[in-house]
């Protein structure tokens, strides 16, 4: 049973680092990409970042790359995507979610094609 499970979010003041976990369980890391997304309320869900299992590579949007990076807790099944500086406008609920790339680049992935995901965690960003 493929199972995602994210933790770490809480409230924060601006210019603190966060550092959220997913924890995944019931597939092979290596055969997935994770994805990290965020909803802001009113917004639509976005990929904030995404890390690839086969190879480990990590991909971020242009206008986020610098503030948030990834990291795999060794051979565990655990992604991590910490944020740094963070702004009042990074408040969302962040998700993580798998993507199995068959036939296709790891993190190419559009939302849809995104079939198991965690059930995210809040990050409010406030003074």
């Amino acid at each position: 049973q493929v199972q995602l499970v994210e933790s770490g979010g809480g409230l924060v003041q601006p210019g603190g680092s966060l550092k959220l976990s997913c924890a995944a369980s019931g597939f092979i890391l290596e055969d997935y990409a994770i994805g990290w997304f965020r909803q802001a309320p009113g917004k639509e869900r976005v990929m904030v970042a995404c890390f690839s299992g086969r190879d480990g590579e990590t991909y971020y949007p242009a206008s986020l790359k610098g503030r948030f990076t990834l990291s795999r807790a060794g051979a565990e099944n655990t992604v991590f995507l910490q944020i740094h500086s963070l702004k009042p406008e990074d408040t969302a609920v962040y998700s993580c979610a798998a993507d199995r790339p068959i036939g296709r680049p790891y993190c190419s992935g559009t939302l849809d094609q995104y079939n198991y995901w965690g059930q995210g965690t809040q990050v409010t960003v406030s003074s």
